[in-house]
């Protein structure tokens, strides 16, 4: 396989804000934006990211043709691509992905999945698919159990370009097979990582908390959650807890 285009920054205010920059310029990738520390990080539900010193921030920038619900598939695409990352580097027996698209070692949050999008009129979208990944350390004012590659590793954590070219490898294979055969094996995929399916969680919501048993990806990649009153809940969007 051809080795893919990179941008690599040192310091940048976001991967995601110059992927955002450089396709409002009409750059329509496929191109990896990359660097070793943001200024400005930032992850889902307007949370800041930090990537901490030998950890990667990489966005993978390309367009689709897709409608936007389709095209928010990639999350899981991009969720399966850390998993192979980190799958060459600890035990695959570890790596488990949460949903929507937390990857997770030994039961902790490793890696964090942004993708942001725009308009490019009848033809598509372009995607930012933001991936920013604790190769060395995990944050230390997580709000939530996280961890490191790291901190799973006998040997010194990859370095910041031998992660992007593997990165970039994975979602290589995942994209192909997602345009080719659509979400259904992606799906099969992620369910077999799911860390939490058959166990109680608590989904925090934007305007409520529900309780339930997580059961499964509906076909559409939302989560099926089963309420304690036996009713069927669909979660589109919003953090769940185990």
């Amino acid at each position: 396989m051809a080795e893919p285009r990179i941008i690599h920054f040192e310091h940048i205010d976001s991967t995601n804000a110059e992927a955002r920059r450089l396709a409002e310029a009409h750059e329509a990738g496929p191109l990896w934006i990359t660097a070793a520390q943001q200024l400005a990080g930032r992850g889902r539900r307007g949370r800041s990211w930090e990537t901490g010193e030998g950890n990667l921030a990489a966005t993978y920038l390309f367009t689709t043709p897709r409608p936007p619900a389709e095209a928010a598939q990639v999350s899981f695409v991009a969720a399966l691509a850390v998993a192979d990352l980190a799958d060459a580097y600890v035990a695959p027996a570890l790596v488990k992905l949460k949903w929507p698209n937390d990857p997770m070692i030994a039961g902790r949050k490793t890696a964090g999945i942004l993708v942001e999008s725009g308009s490019l009129g009848p033809d598509g979208l372009w995607l930012a698919v933001g991936c920013g990944i604790n190769l060395a350390r995990a944050p230390a004012d997580s709000n939530r159990p996280v961890t490191a590659f790291a901190d799973h590793m006998n040997r010194p954590p990859p370095s910041l370009r031998e992660a992007t070219l593997k990165l970039a490898a994975a979602m290589e294979r995942w994209r192909g097979l997602w345009e080719r055969e659509g979400f259904a094996p992606i799906a099969a995929a992620w369910t077999a990582r799911a860390f939490g399916l058959g166990e109680p969680c608590t989904a925090n919501l934007t305007q409520e908390s529900v309780r339930g048993v997580a059961e499964g990806l509906e076909p559409d990649g939302a989560l099926r959650l089963r309420l304690e009153n036996g009713a069927i809940r669909r979660i589109t969007a919003g953090d769940v807890f185990f």
